[in-house]
């Protein structure tokens, strides 16, 4: 029987700060990314939550990130927000203008904040939740080393390149939708393998460009997009907005965010509108057309059941794996050391 450990949000957070400090990170940095992966594991996306979190400890020990980089932020009008995050942890630019960036969003309609050189962001809805909490409608795309085939390709073009919408739903938590280009995440094709668990056919490719089962022979070839050719032009819809607009490594380009010493560099691209400029009702409006879906039509509507989890984490804790607080708690321990 596994051990579990019950840690509130506040000692979870505080943990996985002191972690990443031991592991290299200034404050800010590990202020942001305890965060967000805490955030992922209190709303149930435990693919990039705690146990994702040992990948980015790895990083800042291996110099894939630069724990104390400082990210260059511009404004070259007042609706465009540009960072460098100068390798790395992709969440502390974006931290850092969060208000003004909101703000803008409110003044002017619709904001953008565009991100190059920097460590892969984990769960890309944590950008899109919270910009739809202060009430604005956002989408996000990002990019990262190639994992995924192209449209016609055998070979990895691209990575899982995600994509994140999320809207305020007066009443209730905001309609969130995070989701790959991809059939699958890495992080679950890693896992199955770490399992011994094979993968189902139409996930991935090995590295002669046959169909797998095999999760170590896809992590060798290459992941598959969904829908076939619509996934992959959407992936490419993805690398545009997420490295070509902000300038960061296409994900040919990218440097492994697994292994080296190098940083991925990869590039984020967030929008953010204010509704109520169009519609003073959408919220409202957004409401009544979920219920009706959910209630008349048995819709799932994303991200209801992971804000509702998160909000039972908040007032009941986290169960995790006692051997993975452990390994956290090292790194934690170095910091009290220092």
């Amino acid at each position: 029987m596994v051990e579990m450990v019950r840690l509130d949000l506040a000692e979870a957070i505080a943990l996985c700060e002191q972690a990443a400090i031991g592991a290299g990170a200034s404050e800010d940095a590990a202020v942001s990314l305890a965060a967000s992966v805490v955030s992922a594991e209190a709303r149930g996306i435990k693919s990039v939550g705690l146990s994702h979190f040992l990948d980015y400890l790895a990083a800042l020990e291996d110099g894939r990130i630069n724990g104390t980089a400082q990210p260059a932020i511009s404004r070259p009008a007042l609706a465009v927000y540009v960072s460098d995050a100068g390798g790395g942890i992709a969440h502390t630019g974006f931290d850092r203008v969060f208000g003004d960036f909101a703000k803008a969003a409110r003044i002017f309609g619709v904001a953008i904040f565009a991100q190059r050189n920097a460590f892969t962001c984990g769960e890309l809805g944590h950008f899109t939740s919270r910009l739809a909490n202060e009430g604005l409608v956002a989408f996000a795309a990002t990019n990262g080393p190639p994992v995924l085939a192209g449209a016609g390709s055998t070979k990895p073009v691209y990575c899982t390149n995600p994509l994140s919408f999320a809207a305020p739903v007066e009443g209730n938590v905001p309609l969130v939708i995070d989701q790959s280009s991809s059939a699958t995440a890495f992080v679950s094709i890693r896992e199955a393998a770490e399992q011994g668990r094979e993968i189902p056919v139409g996930w991935a490719l090995d590295s002669a460009g046959k169909p797998t089962t095999d999760p170590a022979a896809a992590m060798k070839g290459a992941l598959l997009a969904f829908g076939g050719h619509r996934g992959a032009n959407i992936a490419l819809m993805v690398e545009v907005l997420a490295a070509g607009l902000s300038g960061a490594n296409w994900s040919l380009d990218a440097p492994s965010f697994t292994e080296g010493g190098e940083s991925p560099g990869t590039g984020l691209f967030v929008l953010a509108i204010e509704p109520k400029l169009i519609d003073p009702d959408f919220a409202t409006r957004l409401a009544e057309q979920t219920n009706r879906l959910s209630a008349d039509y048995r819709v799932h509507i994303p991200g209801v059941a992971r804000g509702r989890a998160g909000m039972l984490a908040k007032a009941l804790g986290l169960d995790i794996q006692a051997d993975l607080v452990g390994r956290i708690a090292a790194y934690a321990e170095r910091a009290q050391q220092a």
